[in-house]
């Protein structure tokens, strides 16, 4: 009986080193299934809990300022606006995602490669207009975003450095996406620990000063983070132009191919939209709370959210699995395994979110005590991870359906299930709550689960329809 146990150890730790050092010849159309989910799954869930330690770092550092309202309320604010960032950047990576994944299946690499390299030239475009709008636009964004005046003249400069520096943030999303597409999760995952250990390391340094480096206070933050995330993506250049992995990149494949992206840009708009959708959803959420709350209500709530985050974007991750597998499996005509792809991707998932939800439930004070000394913050922020961590168990299957549709290239039934899910249920029933009941930030805590509960039923409805496995791309 100890030999078995220590051989199924010996393969379980195999696996996992596998997964993390990555695996260029292992097959996700023929492989063992399960196999094929970890190798996926846990370089991902890594990779996307490395996004989320950006925030909570800045988090930190920032909330034990002299103006920590102020400086929370800047950052959180921020990160709502930089949702329209990653909602583009996730828009487009999923495209180059599908894309990829459908060429690899089909044993194509060189037109994975220049699908993946066509989708940067559109990011590069889309971006620039963004991050200048911007960086002239910074203290009327925030402004608008509910935060006061004296709020918006201390952070503006921060907002300004992080909305400039927004092509890190668009192509570390994005080419990560075409690493996942090709199957190699791995070196996605790197690239954000070296971006996330520049910026631990950067951040206290440019924030409080060293020797002869300044302190930049909140700007250090911005500062510490984009640089970070810069570094990050160059050493995911490096790679794509490495001739180890499965795509072959040359200088050519930047060259615009009209048709190329006509295409990408077909998967790409509505899957940006999806996100937009629910970015500006949260952008209104964040305006709601600041308005009913005031700068502590704010600041509680940003701080509840990043915490949230930080546990969501591991579980992305790991639903980013089946966009991979269902990809590539139809890219091989192999249906019946995209769809027990989705079935092991979501049992996992599930499992993950419920232990996290019982984690948020009864050790949440303790983890947002860490993050603030202020007792209304710390209050208002226990009660919104609290209640909005209700919804986690459905948030986790949500994310696996919304990750299949994408991955098979049917970004119009997400996009769709966003609109009325978020514009038309989500919104008016946070500001029913918080305005006409009077519960104020309550209310907009409650309208997040049941939501999110309702878009998952409606995603589990028309998952089963089964239109998805009949998309082109």
């Amino acid at each position: 009986m100890t030999e078995i146990n220590q051989s199924i150890l010996s393969r379980i730790f195999s696996t996992i080193k596998t997964a993390i050092k990555g695996d260029n010849s292992f097959d996700f159309t023929t492989g063992s299934i399960k196999k094929g989910v970890i190798l996926l799954a846990i370089p991902m869930v890594l990779e996307m809990m490395m996004e989320s330690v950006f925030a909570l770092v800045d988090l930190y550092f920032v909330g034990h300022l002299e103006k920590s309202s102020f400086a929370i309320q800047t950052v959180g604010l921020t990160e709502s606006i930089l949702t329209i960032i990653y909602s583009l950047a996730i828009g487009i990576s999923m495209a180059a995602t599908a894309v990829v994944a459908r060429r690899i299946g089909e044993k194509n690499p060189e037109a994975a490669a220049k699908a993946g390299m066509q989708a940067i030239v559109i990011a590069f475009v889309i971006n620039t207009i963004i991050s200048l709008f911007g960086v002239i636009y910074a203290k009327d964004i925030l402004l608008l975003m509910g935060a006061s005046q004296e709020a918006t003249d201390y952070g503006f400069l921060f907002t300004q450095i992080m909305m400039g520096g927004s092509i890190s943030i668009m192509l570390l999303f994005l080419i990560n996406g075409i690493f996942r597409g090709a199957g190699n999760a791995s070196i996605a995952m790197r690239s954000l620990w070296i971006a996330n250990g520049c910026n631990i390391v950067l951040c206290p340094i440019l924030i409080n000063g060293l020797g002869p480096i300044p302190a930049f206070g909140l700007v250090g933050a911005a500062m510490a983070t984009t640089i970070g995330r810069s570094v990050g993506v160059l050493y995911q250049f490096y790679h794509l132009f490495g001739d180890k992995g499965i795509l072959k990149v040359n200088i050519s494949q930047f060259i615009p191919d009209w048709e190329q992206i006509n295409a990408l840009v077909k998967i790409a708009a509505p899957g940006v939209l999806q996100f937009v959708i629910a970015s500006c959803s949260w952008i209104f959420l964040a305006q709601l709370v600041a308005t009913t709350g005031g700068d502590h209500g704010s600041a509680g709530y940003q701080t509840a959210l990043r915490i949230m985050m930080f546990f969501i974007l591991p579980a992305w991750g790991l639903s980013n699995a089946a966009a991979t597998l269902v990809g590539q499996n139809l890219g091989a005509n192999q249906i019946e395994r995209a769809e027990k792809s989705v079935f092991t991707t979501a049992k996992y998932n599930v499992i993950f979110m419920a232990c996290i939800m019982i984690f948020c439930l009864f050790f949440g004070s303790v983890v947002i005590s860490f993050f603030t000394n202020d007792k209304v913050i710390h209050d208002i922020a226990v009660s919104a991870l609290q209640i909005m961590s209700l919804g986690y168990i459905f948030y986790g299957i949500g994310m696996v359906l919304i990750n299949t549709f994408n991955g098979a290239g049917d970004t119009w039934t997400p996009t769709k299930v966003n609109f009325f899910g978020f514009w038309l249920f989500q919104i008016p029933l946070a500001y029913f709550l918080a305005k006409h009941l009077k519960m104020g930030p309550t209310g907009v805590f409650m309208a997040i689960p049941i939501a999110e509960t309702a878009i998952t039923l409606t995603s589990i409805f028309l998952y089963r329809r089964g239109k998805w496995k009949t998309i082109q791309v």
